[in-house]
C-alpha cells in the first residue's frame, strides 16, 4: 500500500504524462539505482519509457537541473529531454535513455571507440557560452573547501587519525599549490563528474557509431580546462595504463588547439602538468567524498573505490616536487591505517 507521498508521487505522474505517451496498463514504476545524491529514479510502463524523478527540494538544486538541462541542450549536448517539473514537490519526468552505462563497455578493444565519442561530447559542452547566473565559479574557495573533506571525512572520520597542525600546514600549502594549477588553466564549462557511470550510450544498433547522453550534470560549474578530461580518463571507477591515459590527453590537448578553445597555445609539458594536478586534487576530494558517502550515508560500496582512488593520488604526487611532501605523509601516516579497513585489502586491484 503506497504512502501519502508515494500516492501523491503517482497521481501526479499520470496527470502529467505527454500527450504522446501512453501507459501500458495500471501505472507501476520500477525502482532504479540512483546516483550519489538524494534522487530516486523510476522508469514507468509507459510507452514510450520514461523516467520519473522524485528529488526532495530541499536536499536537490532542481532548478539548476532543468536550466542548465536546457541550456546543454539549446548547444546540441545530449541530454534527457524533461517533459515535465513540478519545483514545489521535486517531480519531474524525464527521457528514458535506457540502461547502457558506458562503463561495462569499456575493455582493450572498445575503449578507443568509446572515448574518442566520450571527448567528442567533451568538446561540445566545452563550446557553451559563459553564464555567470547559471554556472557557479570553480573558484579557490570550492576548491579548497573540496579538498577540505579529504581531511575531516578520509583522515579524521574514516580513518580516525587526528592531524596535528604541521600535518596541516602541509595539507594547506599543498591545496594552495593546486588551487594556482587549477586557476592558471583556460576556464571552460566544467561538469564537475564527467565519467563512465555518467555517460550512457544511446541507441539499439551494436554496429553504429556510438551516441552518448550525459547525466548528472547539475553541478556544472565554470572552472579549469583540464577537469573532465581527467574525470573521463583518471575514471574513479575503471583504470588504463599510465602513457595510454597521457597519449589520450594529449590528444585532446590538440583537437582544443584545433578548435582555439586552448588559447593561448601551451606546451605538452605545461598540459600535462596541469592535467595530472587537476586530476590530484580531484582525488584528495574524491577520498573525502567517498568516505563522507559511507558514514554519513550509508553507500558502504563507494569504499571499494577508494583504493583505486588513493593509487591515482599517489601516483600524480610522485611526479611532482610540489606534492612529494603529501606523498611521503601519506605512505608513512596514512598507509599504515589502511591496512586494517577490510575495503581496502579487498579493493586493492580496483578498476585493474
Amino acid at each position: 500500500m503506497p504512502n501519502q507521498h508515494q500516492q501523491h508521487f503517482h497521481e501526479w505522474i499520470k496527470a502529467s504524462l505527454p500527450k504522446a505517451s501512453s501507459l501500458l496498463g495500471p501505472l507501476h514504476v520500477d525502482a532504479l539505482t540512483g546516483d550519489a545524491g538524494f534522487r530516486r529514479y523510476y522508469r514507468l510502463n509507459s510507452q514510450p519509457s520514461l523516467i520519473a524523478v522524485d528529488s526532495p527540494p530541499t536536499k536537490e538544486n532542481n532548478p539548476a537541473y532543468v536550466n542548465i538541462a536546457m541550456a546543454l541542450q539549446s548547444n546540441g549536448v545530449r541530454t534527457p529531454v524533461i517533459h515535465a517539473v513540478n519545483f514545489e514537490q521535486g517531480y519531474m519526468l524525464l527521457e528514458d535513455f535506457g540502461d547502457q552505462l558506458l562503463q561495462p563497455l569499456l575493455n582493450d578493444q572498445t575503449v578507443a571507440e568509446l572515448y574518442n565519442s566520450a571527448e567528442t561530447a567533451l568538446l561540445e559542452l566545452q563550446q557553451l557560452p559563459d553564464n555567470r547566473e547559471l554556472f557557479p565559479r570553480y573558484d579557490a574557495q570550492l576548491l579548497r573547501d573540496e579538498m577540505g573533506l579529504f581531511n575531516q571525512w578520509f583522515v579524521t572520520e574514516l580513518l580516525g587519525i587526528s592531524l596535528g597542525s604541521e600535518e596541516t600546514a602541509m595539507l594547506d600549502s599543498l591545496y594552495e599549490q593546486l588551487i594556482r594549477s587549477a586557476e592558471e588553466q583556460p576556464q571552460v564549462l566544467v561538469h564537475r563528474d564527467y565519467h563512465s557511470r555518467n555517460l550512457m550510450v544511446l541507441g539499439a544498433n551494436p554496429s553504429a557509431k556510438k551516441e552518448l547522453g550525459i547525466i548528472d550534470f547539475q553541478d556544472a560549474v565554470w572552472g579549469p580546462i583540464t577537469y573532465d578530461l581527467v574525470s573521463l580518463l583518471k575514471d574513479c571507477y575503471v583504470r588504463w595504463p599510465l602513457q595510454q591515459t597521457r597519449q589520450r590527453a594529449l590528444a585532446f590537448k590538440a583537437q582544443l588547439t584545433f578548435e582555439k578553445t586552448l588559447e593561448p597555445e601551451v606546451d605538452d609539458q605545461q598540459f600535462l602538468r596541469w592535467f595530472d594536478l587537476m586530476g590530484l586534487q580531484r582525488h584528495i576530494k574524491v577520498m573525502g567524498i567517498f568516505a563522507r558517502l559511507a558514514l554519513r550515508d550509508g553507500k558502504q560500496g563507494y569504499l571499494r573505490d577508494l583504493p583505486l582512488v588513493i593509487d591515482y593520488s599517489l601516483e600524480a604526487a610522485r611526479q611532482y616536487p610540489q606534492a612529494s611532501a603529501f606523498c611521503d605523509w601519506f605512505e608513512q601516516r596514512i598507509r599504515p591505517s589502511l591496512a586494517a579497513q577490510d575495503w581496502y585489502q579487498n579493493g586493492a586491484e580496483a578498476g585493474l
